[in-house]
């Protein structure tokens, strides 16, 4: 007889299932010492579901032919001189703010699903985890090729790895992964699988993929298209995180809730770079900061937590105040890098008169009332040669580590601080969100890398600016100041020159 051939459902379990085992001459709780101090009660790890039902072999397969398209593209986009058709060389900033800013966090997701996927005793999810934990090292390599065209080129991208862990705003979102990797395993799940692949991916990876369209860089697209049935599955998997936990005790619910609310908060102060990018750095706009935060969180949040709500699992604390800083944080945050750029791996610029009309009409209730005055005279000064740099250094935000530059929820006049003592010591922070963070857990941030901090105690190359920047192996002059006067400037210039020349 010809045997029968397994349907999707039977190949999945064959091949998932089965695959874990109760130890004999050490115990269970000593193999897997992870899973169980944070208070999470699992009483049948096999009801974890995989609603992909996708097995390794078939994983590799889909992998690999993703693989062989994506290196097509970026081949032809080398070998035909593509970064010569990007919209305008102030958008080579974007990438060099999303390499440093966000690849790394790739290879830290890699590490970390690793890690959490070993320290599950269910087998489900930890065959779900080392998939994850596959493609997020892909991820990282392929943005490296995806963007290292442009290291030919440009200034800035680099010494990417070695300004991760150093340089002060690389400092936020290095923050957010390693306070991640230090929580317990499903923590981690909540944090990167919920609360930022489910929540917020789309806040980070359609606006940037959609930038990068709409500016003729095709070769970050396809690294895009490449990734987005990876970000599919981790959407999936962040989901069945949440509704394995909630369905198991009613007793996690609680704990879940603090983790969903901290990781929420924690995650929209890193997506202020995305709003940035959105509002000031694309040369081609597609859409707004708060257009994308009404779209992909406001509407898609709103529904998945009134899915959510069947199982008491409430919208993120702050979600409210969140909603009302997307009208502010992407002008707060350009101000902030403006005024701090000789200490930054890219470039910055004041909008000229037509782009800040259209951040007048996306913003009509603040941008004219708050923001344009402040940029036509740093644009005036600029004109009388007077260029606004900020040579002080700035407080900084114990828990997420952004400059204490945002406002007071309904008073964008006046800098929100928050403080909170331990031991004799006080500490900073720039909302509630990020104080009830603190407070929750001071001894975990206490020993906080801080670069502020660390610059005025001498441990970062030096007591002067050239010192720090040399720490930072960022090259003065060139890497870092306005894009007015650059070398990225100046090429793209001779670019077009030369291309008008042979036109003529």
């Amino acid at each position: 007889m010809t045997p029968k051939k397994l349907g999707l459902k039977q190949r999945y379990a064959l091949m998932t299932r089965g695959l874990d085992w109760e130890t004999t001459y050490q115990p269970m709780d000593k193999v897997f010492p992870y899973d169980r101090f944070e208070g999470i009660k699992i009483k049948d790890w096999s009801a974890w579901e995989d609603p992909f039902r996708l097995t390794m072999d078939a994983y590799w397969k889909f992998q690999g032919e993703k693989e062989r398209k994506l290196y097509a593209v970026l081949d032809a986009f080398a070998q035909n001189n593509g970064q010569t058709g990007i919209s305008d060389a102030r958008y080579t900033n974007v990438l060099k703010l999303f390499l440093t800013g966000v690849s790394p966090l790739e290879y830290q997701a890699h590490r970390g699903f690793a890690f959490t996927g070993r320290h599950l005793r269910g087998v489900g999810p930890r065959v779900a985890a080392q998939m994850q934990s596959l493609d997020e090292l892909r991820h990282v390599q392929t943005q490296i090729h995806t963007i290292s065209h442009y290291n030919k080129y440009f200034d800035g991208l680099s010494e990417f790895r070695h300004m991760h862990d150093r340089v002060w705003y690389l400092s936020v979102p290095k923050s957010f992964f390693d306070d991640a990797r230090t929580a317990g395993p499903f923590e981690y799940m909540i944090a990167i699988g919920f609360a930022f692949e489910y929540v917020l991916t789309n806040l980070l990876f359609v606006p940037f993929m959609s930038g990068a369209a709409y500016n003729g860089d095709m070769s970050t697209v396809t690294f895009g298209f490449s990734a987005q049935s990876d970000e599919s599955r981790h959407m999936t998997l962040g989901i069945e995180v949440i509704k394995f936990l909630l369905e198991q005790d009613a007793d996690n619910l609680p704990i879940v809730q603090r983790w969903v609310d901290k990781w929420f908060w924690r995650g929209h102060r890193v997506l202020g770079l995305v709003a940035m990018m959105m509002d000031y750095m694309l040369p081609k706009k597609v859409m707004s900061w708060k257009e994308a935060w009404e779209i992909y969180f406001t509407e898609a949040g709103g529904s998945l937590f009134t899915d959510l709500a069947r199982y008491g699992l409430k919208v993120p604390k702050y979600a409210d105040v969140a909603t009302a800083d997307a009208e502010h944080i992407s002008h707060q945050n350009w101000a902030t890098f403006y005024q701090y750029t000789h200490a930054a791996a890219f470039h910055t610029w004041m909008p000229d008169r037509a782009h800040m009309d259209w951040l007048s009409e996306k913003y009509p209730n603040t941008f004219d009332k708050y923001y344009r005055p402040r940029f036509e005279m740093w644009a005036e000064m600029e004109k009388q040669g007077q260029r606004f740099y900020n040579n002080s250094l700035p407080q900084l935000c114990q828990v997420c580590q952004i400059p204490m530059v945002y406002t007071e929820p309904g008073d964008p006049t006046k800098i929100a601080f928050r403080c909170s003592q331990v031991e004799g010591e006080n500490y900073h922070f720039c909302s509630d969100g990020c104080k009830d963070i603190f407070d929750a857990e001071p001894q975990k941030y206490v020993q906080a890398w801080m670069p502020v901090q660390q610059i005025f105690q001498g441990n970062c190359g030096g007591a002067s600016i050239p010192d720090v920047l040399a720490w930072y192996r960022l090259n003065a002059g060139a890497d870092n100041m306005d894009y007015v006067g650059s070398p990225d400037e100046k090429l793209w210039n001779d670019w077009h020159a030369a291309a008008a020349r042979a036109a003529g």
